[in-house]
């Protein structure tokens, strides 16, 4: 959604899974054998899963310089950036600690698995934290499609609570990211729903 948001691109969306359901139903799994979100349809186009799959395609369709590049080179650093993030920080970040921290009962949450995953994850951010140092977006200057993969982990990253690392180039980066409106309105959203109590 914040891609599509920062594209500008008239949408109507369909909220499934979690305590929506609807993602087991034949007509879900007909676009999607997996049940899972998000699914992308875009007019009477073939749907389309698998979050990276649908950026890519979101920025061949829709995409502008510097958002998604024409040139080869520069297309592969935004792409190799976004796959760095969906590998390194996604996979790293969102059952091993969002879901353990939110998901989880505090009574049953597991500190020091939690505390190991976010020593994992800031090794990762490390990298991240010395890219941003002298340039403002992952990829370079400008703001592109491996961002929308890295930076909407950052909000539930800097929002749960946990000790975080110090990562000051990231932080900065994050606090850019904030002010997008497309970043307001898509990832800074409430997951209270998500949370066990």
């Amino acid at each position: 959604m914040w891609c599509i948001g920062e594209l500008g691109l008239p949408f109507q969306r369909f909220d499934v899974g979690h305590r929506y359901g609807g993602n087991d139903t034949p007509e879900f799994l007909a676009m999607n054998p997996n049940g899972t979100v998000p699914v992308l349809r875009d007019g009477d186009g073939e749907p389309i899963w698998e979050t990276g799959a649908i950026l890519r395609y979101l920025g061949n369709r829709y995409g502008n310089e510097p958002f998604w590049p024409a040139g080869l080179a520069q297309r592969t650093c935004v792409d190799q950036w976004a796959e760095w993030s969906k590998i390194n920080i996604a996979l790293n970040f969102t059952a091993p600690i969002f879901w353990r921290v939110v998901r989880t009962p505090p009574k049953v949450r597991d500190g020091d698995a939690i505390a190991q995953a976010v020593a994992l994850l800031g090794r990762k951010l490390d990298i991240a934290n010395a890219r941003l140092t002298d340039q403002a977006f992952l990829a370079g200057d400008d703001f592109t499609l491996a961002d929308v993969q890295f930076g909407h982990i950052m909000y539930r990253y800097f929002d749960i609570a946990i000790d975080r690392p110090r990562h000051p180039a990231v932080e900065r980066y994050y606090e850019r990211l904030c002010r997008r409106p497309a970043f307001q309105e898509h990832v800074m959203v409430s997951y209270e729903e998500l949370r066990e109590s």
